[in-house]
């Protein structure tokens, strides 16, 4: 079995954090980290709220912490993240908050200590860009939204 190589972040508690465990990796084999709320809300359906983690962090250079919806979340209750993937930057020193949002039909409450999404560390590639008169030709070329087919309600 390949492990990956273990990226270390450095990471703080607020004074809100106190008391509540790091993120952490549910299995052997989990991708991301389930984080907790530091707080206590009730999103009505609708409604976004910045939830507090009552973490800050040092993500190291060249590197990116990705916020995810937890599935279980979405499906029983229609929670999610709006800007799924949200992204830390490595930069960034402030709070990690997580955006989320009540896609369903009832009142759901957050409190404090609950698992409220994921948490993936990805590597970041920089783009450099290049310009120029033209670009090569491919089969699919300037074919747009649905231009592939594989959904009957297209026509294809």
């Amino acid at each position: 079995m390949h492990s990956s190589p273990e990226v270390p972040v450095l990471v703080k508690r607020l004074p809100h954090g106190e008391g509540l465990d790091l993120p952490a990796y549910a299995t052997a084999g989990a991708a991301g980290m389930d984080v907790l709320a530091a707080e206590d809300v009730t999103l009505a359906p609708g409604a976004r709220h910045a939830v507090a983690t009552g973490l800050a962090m040092a993500i190291p250079p060249g590197y990116e912490i990705q916020v995810r919806p937890r599935s279980g979340l979405a499906l029983k209750h229609g929670i999610g993240v709006p800007n799924t993937p949200g992204t830390i930057d490595s930069d960034y020193r402030g709070e990690l908050k997580v955006i989320l949002i009540n896609h369903g039909n009832a009142d759901f409450a957050v409190r404090r200590g609950d698992r409220i999404a994921q948490l993936v560390l990805a590597p970041v590639t920089r783009a450099s860009w290049l310009a120029v008169e033209e670009l090569d030709e491919t089969l699919r070329g300037e074919g747009g939204f649905g231009s592939t087919g594989g959904v009957f309600a297209l026509g294809s």
